[in-house]
């Protein structure tokens, strides 16, 4: 380890902030860390937790501590985990203190789409999405929904605050809790149980926080309120770097870093500078860039893998040219180097930008991924058959109940699930057993409870037959779908395009299911039964992902490549309007600095996932609805401070394919052929 890395590990006299930039080994900090808490300062793994992001990182943060410790054993007592899943296990063995059965149920973005379709009175996607956003962006910011209204300056936000404050009174009568809350009510507890609180510091002695620069002002409460009180020196290290917050639409607050030094007069700042991960002219680009933000606090990557290939900018006739040109570079590039594809990554702003480039890599028959789109498992329509499989595999399940009882609609209203949800909260059972619960009648009248029982003893009997040996599950799930007439739905709640897209898609969803129940066109395994595809299809949805990273190149949104690295970058549609962005109607940045802030230190995220090689693409012309407009090169590439005849070289004429295979292989650097 480098100097500064060892001196955060061993910094134990109080609070610590260490800003780790881009590929500064950070994560080899916070592992090693948790391994001299435990071997060397006497701290019992279980009273270590390290709160990060994302799954994937926490998985791997755990697997690298087991291999530093002597005894691998103790990284499994260790709390290692996202933030969101931190707060469910406080919920969980908290419940009762905030009033919750102990099986509360967690709702999806999905899950609760409907609620506030219902509470709006709308099917105006736009304006419904727009309600979620803000209600998530007021419970991150813990404003209550008595304070959003107050607060509230048009009519537009007064009758988002006034849903806010419904939507909280329904889920609390669902018994549910949304994924804001698993944050949100946590730290309600502790601010106002201070036995609740003083349990868990107890519990939780030594913190460490990984990407501090994108918590929330929520998560951050959550940090302050394990870290201080009982009388002792507040012990946790947060670990961050201001120049890759790129969070600020989904709340995140770089004012966190600012103020810990507030909050912990007695913090200790060490910087990681040395980076890594990428050549010096990589770095030299990124600074340069990121030089031109205002700095809470300064520092300079360098690194000592070499100068490394010049970064080069390429202008591009149009975004089909641009796409052609990139999936040719990489083949070239590849044959030279005797890379792998998966070496390589293209990056953009927008997952919009996509289409035409997996159309040229098609072509070209380059393998592919992609990172930061929809997931065929995520989508609403498969989300909806799903929750008819997870209600006939466990009738307690609350989430999935609601789903399927609104989609389609069968006469079943928010005010029937509120009287349903608060029934099943007083008598600590699920929405299902609640449905023949004596004293439910004295609660629902018949017009309410008679399609509520109607919809339990359909799916009680799909249940009962899923359960009968020699049951064809490909015909059961057929007979399912023709009473669900999900079918119908789509066509009276869609326009016909979009239904017929989304019928499709649930026809293939079904037929790949009849499949698996068969046992796969080999026929070599066994028939499934409804109740096992279920449980399949569960464990794909949980798994999806996970699997060994295939030889192809990455294409990804530039939000979605952070954390990543690769030996070749391809950072394409550099141009105003697109990074920096001409302005997201979902993006709560206040002043148009603060949004050019932000879009540079994306544009600096995507330059320092380049390792060897970085080339910067953008067009003269792009096509946007069907018309095609001018562009101009981004100002961030101007601000890279390339070497001349790097930055913006000449226009291309007509090249003959031979020529063009020339100037291919002087681009990488290799001389043309006499």
């Amino acid at each position: 380890m480098n100097p500064p890395q060892r001196e955060a590990v061993n910094y134990m006299d109080g609070p610590c902030l260490v800003l780790a930039g881009a590929g500064s080994g950070k994560t080899r900090v916070i592992t090693t860390k948790i391994a001299h808490l435990i071997e060397d300062c006497g701290y019992d793994a279980k009273n270590i937790a390290a709160v990060t992001f994302t799954n994937k990182a926490a998985l791997e943060m755990q697997e690298r501590i087991a291999k530093l410790l002597k005894n691998p054993k103790e990284a499994k007592q260790l709390t290692v985990c996202t933030f969101h899943s931190l707060g469910v296990r406080i919920l969980r063995q908290e419940a009762k203190e905030l009033g919750l059965k102990d099986r509360f149920s967690i709702m999806d973005s999905d899950d609760c789409f409907s609620i506030v379709q219902d509470l709006a009175v709308t099917t105006d996607k736009a304006i419904i999405r727009g309600i979620q956003n803000a209600m998530s962006l007021w419970k991150n910011g813990l404003v209550d929904p008595e304070t959003a209204i107050k607060q509230a300056v048009t009519e537009d936000e007064a009758q988002a605050a006034r849903i806010y404050r419904n939507y909280v009174a329904t889920l609390a009568a669902y018994q549910a809790v949304d994924f804001d809350d698993l944050i949100r009510l946590p730290v309600e507890l502790f601010r106002s149980k201070e036995e609740v609180r003083d349990r868990w510091q107890r519990k939780l002695r030594y913190l460490l926080v990984d990407e501090y620069q994108d918590t929330n002002t929520c998560q951050y409460e959550l940090v302050k309120l394990l870290v201080t009180g009982l009388g002792k020196k507040p012990m946790f290290t947060a670990v961050g770097d201001d120049d890759q917050a790129i969070y600020a639409w989904r709340g995140a607050t770089i004012e966190n870093l600012a103020q810990l030094q507030v909050d912990f007069p007695d913090l200790k700042v060490i910087k990681l500078e040395q980076n890594y991960r990428s050549s010096t002219r990589i770095l030299q680009a990124a600074n340069a860039v990121i030089g031109n933000n205002p700095k809470l606090f300064e520092k300079q990557l360098w690194s000592e893998h070499g100068l490394g290939d010049p970064v080069k900018v390429m202008a591009m006739q149009d975004d089909e040219h641009e796409a052609e040109q990139v999936a040719i570079l990489i083949s070239a590039h590849k044959f030279e180097r005797r890379a792998k594809f998966s070496d390589y990554a293209i990056l953009y702003r927008g997952n919009h930008q996509a289409r035409v480039i997996e159309q040229a890599l098609r072509k070209e028959r380059i393998p592919y991924t992609i990172s930061g789109g929809q997931s065929f498992f995520d989508r609403a329509e498969i989300k909806d058959i799903v929750a008819y499989l997870r209600l006939v595999a466990n009738e307690d399940d609350d989430p999935a109940f609601i789903r399927a009882v609104t989609t389609p609609r069968r006469g079943v209203g928010q005010s029937t699930l509120e009287a349903l949800g608060a029934f099943a909260g007083q008598w600590q059972c699920s929405l299902f057993e609640a449905v023949f619960k004596g004293g439910i009648e004295a609660k629902l009248a018949d017009r309410q409870l008679n399609p509520l029982r109607d919809f339990c003893n359909f799916i009680n009997g799909v249940e009962a037959r899923a359960n009968t040996r020699g049951e064809s599950a490909a015909e059961l799930l057929d007979e399912m779908m023709k009473t669900i007439n999900y079918e119908g739905y789509l066509y009276d709640s869609f326009d016909e395009r979009q239904a017929q897209s989304k019928w499709e898609n649930v026809t293939d969803f079904v037929n790949w299911l009849k499949e698996k129940a068969t046992g796969g066109k080999d026929k070599s395994n066994d028939d499934k039964s409804l109740l096992e595809l279920t449980q399949m299809v569960a464990l794909m949805t949980m798994l999806e992902g996970k699997d060994e990273e295939p030889d192809a190149v990455r294409m990804s949104t530039l939000h979605a490549s952070k954390g990543l690295e690769f030996p070749h970058v391809f950072l394409v549609g550099v141009e105003e309007g697109i990074l920096p962005h001409k302005g997201d109607p979902d993006a709560p940045i206040e002043t148009l600095a603060a949004r050019i802030q932000e879009e540079r230190r994306l544009m600096y995220v995507g330059i320092t996932r380049a390792q060897r090689s970085l080339h910067v693409t953008w067009c003269k012309k792009r096509k946007r609805a069907r018309e095609s407009v001018n562009c101009d090169i981004s100002r961030f590439v101007k601000e890279m401070k390339l070497d001349e005849g790097d930055a913006v070289p000449k226009e291309e004429e007509k090249l003959t394919p031979q020529d063009r295979l020339a100037n291919l292989k002087a681009l990488l650097g290799k001389p043309k052929a006499a």
